[in-house]
């Protein structure tokens, strides 16, 4: 028996997604889910709902959606980086996450709204059902102004001690622990971490990094205010000219670029990576497997992390428990 077709009369708002529901067999949300082409629902109902809504002339009213359920469907992703020459929004360590995080988002029918954390105080961001924040900044500013929100929050980071908020990232610890590692293997004693301790995840490559020495060799920590190649060439050039004499043998980088700066440095210098002095970043960017010479890097599941943003993100809005959790890190070596 055909389905009779919605009769519509002046002022008649059309049929309902309740009786798309009804005709279809299906629950609401199925319908919901259907018309938003999510791979939750199988093609074969997605197309007979697509078919049943053509038939009885329905319109997805989006606005009227959200305000019955109080919900906006977006999520803003908040960039603590501040992009400059050295380091761009091209960088991969956005990009990455970012794929991630709208590939899982956008399934779920949740649209992304992307800004920094100069912004706000927009009407996106203030709308959005929640907050990702990509980067906790130096003692953690980022974190305190998007937690005056009172909006659900998840942050790429590490975790500190005392924090109530919820965190994705890479095990740092264990990523600073596998270059202390590499270097013990090779007999590097005399070592240099370069990175700013006053970021989270900086500071626990750089304790992860000492934990593994476990005394077998020094440590003279740099601190470049930056993540970017100049800033790592700066730094390392700067302590060279000081200390002319100083013997080293080792630099673990907090990053990729402040390692390829370094590498320029120590090569001005007349030092021969990874003869004299071995070197080690962090990231595993493209740009690691393409450097003169091959950087040896620990590897970061960026678009993974991404992905396990919106998870937790989709979790905190239907009100689930949710925990902070963190991906595995892969030292891939290679030449330096």
């Amino acid at each position: 028996m055909a389905q009779a077709k919605h009769g519509k009369t002046p002022g008649d708002p059309g049929p309902t997604m309740e009786d798309l529901a009804k005709l279809a067999g299906v629950s609401t949300i199925t319908v919901s889910r259907a018309l938003r082409d999510s791979p939750l629902v199988t093609e074969k109902t997605r197309e007979k709902i697509r078919q049943l809504a053509s038939e009885q002339g329905y319109r997805l009213n989006i606005s009227a959606r959200n305000l019955r359920m109080r919900r906006s469907y977006s999520v803003a992703v908040v960039v603590e980086m501040t992009p400059v020459k050295g380091r761009p929004m091209s960088d991969p360590y956005p990009l990455e996450l970012l794929g991630g995080i709208t590939q899982e988002l956008t399934t779920a029918g949740y649209s992304v709204v992307l800004t920094s954390k100069q912004l706000l105080d927009t009407a996106p961001v203030q709308g959005a059902d929640g907050l990702i924040l990509l980067g906790q900044g130096s003692h953690g500013e980022a974190v305190k102004a998007l937690q005056q929100t009172n909006l659900p929050l998840v942050v790429w980071g590490a975790p500190q001690a005392g924090s109530d908020y919820v965190v994705v990232g890479s095990n740092n610890r264990k990523g600073g622990a596998s270059a202390a590692e590499r270097f013990l293997e090779q007999g590097r004693r005399k070592l240099i971490f370069l990175g700013d301790v006053d970021h989270a995840e900086v500071q626990e490559r750089c304790a992860g990094f000492i934990d593994a020495l476990a005394g077998r060799a020094t440590v003279h920590i740099l601190r470049p205010k930056a993540f970017t190649f100049e800033a790592g060439f700066e730094c390392v050039s700067t302590l060279l000219k000081k200390k002319p004499g100083l013997a080293c043998d080792g630099l673990f980088a907090a990053s990729d670029l402040l390692a390829m700066g370094a590498i320029r440095a120590l090569t001005e210098a007349s030092l021969r990576v990874p003869d004299d002095i071995s070197v080690i970043g962090y990231d595993d960017t493209p740009g690691a497997a393409s450097f003169v010479p091959p950087l040896t890097s620990v590897h970061q599941y960026l678009r993974d992390g991404g992905v396990l943003l919106a998870k937790k993100m989709l979790g905190m809005i239907e009100g689930q428990q949710v925990q902070s959790e963190m991906l595995p890190t892969t030292l891939i070596v290679r030449h330096t």
